[in-house]
């Protein structure tokens, strides 16, 4: 069974959660950059060809995009804080691995291990719906999925340095040392969450997945190489459509599926996915294009003539502004909802890339346009867990939350892939050497408004979330301002015992047509509880409590907020809402 309450937290926690969970995450998002100051470098410190070396970066990729949702589902079964702090071990593990070696497989080994950490984003956010007060959920929220752009950001001029000034592989010992760090936090605040999904995991759905996903994304990041029209690029292309397809038919027949497509299908969640994968294609180019711009020699003409590591810090303020901008999320998602601040953080890319274009001349420009950019970015990363855990089952947290930050990563692939392909075409050869050009910079800028321009296009097809009252207050104040002027769509009402007396603490679930639970919450001291429903139909809402026999009564939920009372000395009844 699962016991995740809907409008409640199932246990308080402390002031130190958000923080630890949200180093958590910048940890993890360190593992993405950290060898950025180094990838021209890579042929020669691993003794290697050039495309080899690239799959230091792509296993990475690879191994977080499969692992994200698995870890997400696992998570829901077993317990989230056990599984992020799994998934920081792995990546601690695989860290001293690539430490210890400059042989590529083992590398390439390390590597990927320490991709399987990006789980550790879905998993924060559920601990953080399961257990914070519904007035400090938005900013929580919008902080730990902010917190993917925020480690990328400040891992730039950090690994700058080090590799600027140390052997490159004290990069993998730092990256140890955080992460054992976060385990050790995590350990000490961060409680266990008793909310636990029915059911089992499903083995074959994560072993197709895993198949489609490998199949889709390593033609992407290594398309460049291979060329985009040769037999193994089209072949995998077409075997991971097949797999996916037959692996989404596996999942609609299976009981517990490890991603419940019927809940994806739904608009609210399905745009968002379509929205994500376009907000991770526009904030990788800026990663890509900047640095380069700033470290060309000036003698090209257009290169800005920065060292590695002034480099790193003219970019660090993308990931600084998207940490500031959590809270500055929360209190316009108060007032406006996370669709508006998904639609205006869209807006501000636009604009940030747009006068990009010719912003890149000197490197103070630099500055401004990760400064704009990141405050972007930031308020649409902020938007996207809201709008998920919105739409779906408190259950099924993980899993869609995992879903989500995969979507995200696929659009980092195909941002590095496309982008390195426009490079890659565009660049002037030096001496041998491949030199990217100021035409190329502006196709890539380009390139990532489109990609924008599409993602707040699906944005304006999202519908108003049902559940955003309780994930929009910014503030006990606001929360209560909420709660009295709009009126949750779904059931509510009180729990009785036998004398008409409140009954505290009654655990109330609502179960839908198909037998699964669509939401469940505790009664309040006064025996009030709360219930929101996904969709329009037929419910029944199942009330116990120690002490009283158990009650079932089925309700048909016709898009009206209605009070139902629960008397625990009657039996089942039949309302309508």
């Amino acid at each position: 069974m699962t016991h995740t309450p809907t409008d409640q937290p199932t246990r308080r926690a402390s002031g130190a959660v958000v923080p630890v969970l949200a180093f958590a995450g910048i940890v993890v998002a360190v593992m993405q950059t950290l060898l950025v100051p180094v990838i021209k470098d890579l042929p020669q410190l691993l003794d290697t060809a050039p495309s080899n070396a690239t799959w230091v970066l792509t296993s990475t990729l690879l191994s977080g995009a499969v692992a994200t949702p698995i870890m997400g589902r696992l998570g829901d079964l077993y317990g989230k804080r056990r599984l992020l702090i799994l998934s920081l071990a792995v990546m601690v593990v695989g860290a001293l691995v690539s430490a210890l070696t400059s042989d590529l497989l083992t590398m390439i080994a390390g590597r990927t291990l320490q991709g399987f950490a990006m789980g550790a984003i879905p998993l924060g956010i559920g601990l953080m719906r399961d257990m914070l007060p519904r007035e400090k959920l938005g900013s929580a929220m919008a902080l730990m999925s902010s917190s993917i752009g925020v480690g990328g950001g400040l891992a730039l001029p950090l690994a700058a340095l080090i590799a600027q000034h140390a052997d490159w592989h004290a990069l993998f010992y730092g990256a140890a040392g955080i992460g054992a760090l976060a385990i050790a936090l995590t350990l000490l605040v961060v409680p266990e969450s008793p909310a636990r999904a029915e059911g089992t995991f499903d083995v074959l759905g994560a072993i197709g997945l895993s198949t489609g996903l490998v199949l889709f994304l390593l033609p992407i990041t290594k398309g460049s190489d291979w060329g985009w029209s040769s037999g193994t690029t089209l072949g995998l292309f077409a075997a991971s459509a097949v797999v996916l397809l037959l692996w989404g038919v596996m999942e609609l027949r299976v009981k517990a599926p490890l991603v419940d497509l019927r809940t994806t299908a739904r608009p609210a969640v399905l745009f968002t996915n379509l929205a994500s994968i376009m907000v991770g294609v526009s904030f990788y180019v800026v990663s890509l294009v900047l640095p380069q711009l700033l470290q060309l020699p000036k003698a090209t003409g257009y290169g800005l003539g920065q060292s590695m590591v002034v480099a790193g810090l003219l970019v660090a303020p993308l990931g600084l502004t998207m940490m500031f901008t959590a809270p500055v999320y929360a209190r316009l998602s108060a007032k406006y909802g996370p669709k508006f601040t998904l639609i205006l953080g869209m807006l501000i890319i636009a604009i940030g890339y747009g006068a990009g274009l010719g912003l890149m001349s000197a490197a103070w420009q630099s500055l401004v346009i990760a400064v704009v950019l990141g405050a972007g970015i930031g308020l649409a990363y902020s938007s996207l867990p809201a709008l998920i855990v919105g739409a779906v089952p408190a259950s099924e947290t993980g899993a869609a939350n995992g879903l989500n930050t995969l979507m995200r990563s696929i659009g980092t692939s195909v941002s590095s892939a496309v982008i390195g392909m426009v490079l890659a075409n565009t660049a002037n050869n030096v001496g041998g050497v491949a030199v990217p050009t100021m035409h190329g910079f502006r196709v890539s800028f380009l390139i990532a408004t489109g990609a924008v321009a599409v993602g707040l296009l699906m944005a304006l097809f999202l519908p108003k979330p049902n559940r955003a009252p309780q994930l929009r207050a910014s503030s006990e104040e606001d929360a209560g301002i909420e709660r009295a002027d709009e009126v949750l769509r779904g059931f509510r009402g009180r729990v009785l015992d036998s004398a008409g007396t409140p009954v505290p603490r009654a655990k109330v679930t609502l179960i839908d047509r198909r037998g699964r639970q669509a939401g469940a919450t505790l009664s309040g001291d006064d025996g009030t509880y709360a219930l929101t429903v996904p969709a329009q139909g037929a419910y029944v809402l199942a009330a116990r409590a120690t002490g009283h026999g158990p009650l079932a009564s089925s309700a048909t939920h016709a898009g009206d907020d209605r009070a139902i009372d629960l008397d625990l000395a009657l039996p089942g009844e039949t309302v309508t809402a």
